[in-house]
């Protein structure tokens, strides 16, 4: 069996970070979605798909996101039911989030408030991360004698 989702668009509203009564941190959110195809009205659809992080994640996306900010979730999908201040049966299908990535442009000046160079601090790579002045390897050097044949396809697997 399979549950994976994954969903890129733009936070509906600001990040609010709560804890659970045992102190465990959660964040609900909203990601808006457009849908690759557009309407009779030739306007894009928009999905709203509820999403919820858990400790750590929950953490990173109060932090470093705000209303507006370009995001992709990877998670899997949840589906649970629960009863409304006037007895109803409800149903709510959510996102939890497994991973929360920045999509956004790395400027603050780009449209619908996605960028995120004044929030995070970019750190400088440690030393050995650094490019050094060295030349790119030569893979085209290779000749027909460095390589084995293989005898007989018996042993593999597909």
């Amino acid at each position: 069996m399979l549950n994976t989702a994954i969903v890129m668009g733009r936070l509906t509203t600001d990040p609010e970070l709560k804890s659970t009564g045992s102190g465990v941190s959660v964040c609900s959110f909203t990601v808006a979605v457009d849908r690759r195809f557009k309407g009779q009205n030739e306007e894009r659809q928009t999905d709203f798909i509820r999403c919820v992080a858990w400790r750590q994640s929950a953490e990173f996306l109060a932090r470093y996101f705000k209303k507006g900010s370009m995001v992709a979730v990877t998670g899997s999908i949840q589906v649970r039911n629960y009863e409304d201040k006037n007895g109803n049966k409800r149903e709510a299908v959510e996102l939890v989030a497994d991973q929360i990535s920045f999509t956004g442009e790395r400027n603050p000046g780009n449209a619908g408030g996605g960028g995120y160079r004044d929030s995070v601090p970019l750190p400088e790579p440690p030393p050995e991360a650094r490019q050094q002045n060295q030349p790119a390897p030569a893979y085209a050097t290779a000749s027909a004698a460095d390589f084995d044949e293989i005898a007989g396809d018996d042993d593999l697997p597909f």
